[in-house]
């Protein structure tokens, strides 16, 4: 038993720090900065609330519309492994679309009437919104390369890794990856708390001032994202000079180092996708046609399935089959319905949470997804992505039941039982009891 246990131990947590490179820093750095963008999820929730009185349901709407950018993250992959060497560039790209977004912002809440002088609170809050996924979903796209380049093929010899290191080594790149993106949301939770403490009792334009702080803050996310890029070029210049010093040529030293291992050809049926993709959201977003979203959803997937069935004529029917099941099975859970921002806004108004204490909340998810990810590490590396996304769909399930159980509250009972017991919780914790929403006097 003991020697099982030890055996899990090393399996689990020993074995990702002795695989752990220098060479993984800069992807991780990007990750990071996709973690830290939470920092102004909850700001920008109030201030929707307070300022600008959107309904939850036109925020649906806005997330459909914000969320679409992701669908090209494979022709964007495409276009990352045709200019592989100069891939850094489309990080710059990301950068500057993520901090014209939270520009927008900071001059919203800080100048605001200048900005309706030259359109609507409304307006410039929908091009923010926009803004910041097309720079998330280029940025995570270069880091998804950006790992791949991180991991070395050689060891610092010259003496070529084995197919297995390789892998192993792949593995935790992308366990670290997945670390590093929900370390930045504990980062940011834990200054939330910091920067929102005391917040509920500040007047309308303090509140503003805090808000408007959190933005500015948040120019540090194309800042990270960039830095590691720059980071990257120079680790990846010093490798291949040293290998130039152990006697390899100038080129060989330089596919070694810069080459993504494999020869790319441009898929032209890839690039024409996405500019169909492209092209049938801007003329139906910029109409005003019914059903728009409909349209849209249905006019991707057939360019999506018209893409997959290009890629998997290429390749075995064994992979072919992998292929397809795989995005089948990614396909029906993320279409999994999600409450968006009626829930939140829930909370906010009948279960009287406020900005720090949803920051709280979000500290608490943030640390438990990044326990279970390491807990469940050699779990994910055994198993099939089938098996996984049922043991996900079925914990979501369950840990979703306290929050229906609150929606029902008045039947239920749910929320004074919780709250008692919080309370007695909270006792032994660092949060006073009084601090808690459902203890204030209504």
């Amino acid at each position: 038993m003991l020697a099982a246990a030890q055996e899990w131990f090393k399996r689990t947590f020993i074995d990702i720090f002795r695989q752990l490179r220098w060479s993984f820093l800069p992807p991780l750095m990007v990750y990071f900065a996709a973690g830290i963008s939470g920092l102004t999820g909850i700001v920008g929730t109030f201030f929707v609330k307070e300022y600008l009185g959107l309904t939850a349901a036109f925020l649906a709407a806005l997330t459909f519309w914000a969320g679409l950018p992701w669908a090209l993250k494979m022709p964007l992959g495409h276009l990352v492994d045709l200019v592989w060497r100069w891939k850094a560039l489309l990080v710059y790209l990301g950068a500057a679309l993520i901090a014209a977004s939270l520009g927008i912002m900071y001059a919203l809440i800080i100048h605001t009437a200048a900005m309706r002088e030259l359109m609507s609170v409304e307006a410039w809050f929908v091009v923010s919104s926009l803004l910041a996924p097309a720079g998330y979903v280029v940025q995570d796209t270069v880091a998804d390369a950006m790992s791949v380049e991180a991991v070395p093929r050689v060891r610092a010899n010259g003496q070529p890794l084995s197919e297995v290191e390789i892998k192993a080594l792949h593995t935790t790149m992308q366990t670290l990856g997945r670390i590093a993106l929900v370390g930045g949301l504990v980062f940011v939770a834990l200054l939330n708390i910091v920067m929102f403490a005391g917040v509920e009792n500040l007047e309308q334009s303090q509140k503003a001032d805090v808000y408007a702080r959190i933005y500015a803050m948040a120019l540090a996310i194309p800042l990270v994202s960039v830095s590691g890029v720059m980071l990257s070029q120079v680790m990846l210049a010093a490798r291949a000079r040293r290998l130039r010093e152990q006697g390899f040529k100038a080129d060989d030293a330089e596919r070694l180092v810069y080459s993504p291992g494999q020869t790319t050809e441009p898929n032209y049926w890839m690039f024409g996708g996405g500019a169909a993709f492209v092209a049938l959201t801007l003329a139906i977003g910029i109409s005003d046609t019914p059903l728009a979203q409909e349209i849209v959803f249905c006019g991707s997937m057939a360019i999506i399935t018209m893409l997959i069935y290009q890629l998997v004529q290429k390749l075995p029917p064994a992979k072919a089959r992998a292929l397809i099941g795989t995005a089948l099975i990614i396909f029906v859970f993320r279409a999994v319905p999600l409450p968006g921002a009626g829930a939140t806004w829930f909370m906010i108004d009948q279960l009287r949470f406020d900005q720090q204490f949803l920051s709280v909340l979000s500290l608490i998810a943030s640390c438990l997804t990044l326990i279970g990810m390491v807990l469940l590490r050699p779990l994910m590396a055994s198993r099939s992505i089938a098996y996984i996304v049922i043991l996900l769909t079925l914990a979501s399930g369950v840990l979703a039941l306290p929050n229906i159980g609150l929606y029902y509250d008045v039947r239920s009972g749910l929320h004074a039982l919780l709250a008692a017991w919080s309370m007695r919780i909270s006792s032994r914790l660092w949060i006073p009891h009084s601090n808690l929403p459902w203890a204030r006097s209504r």
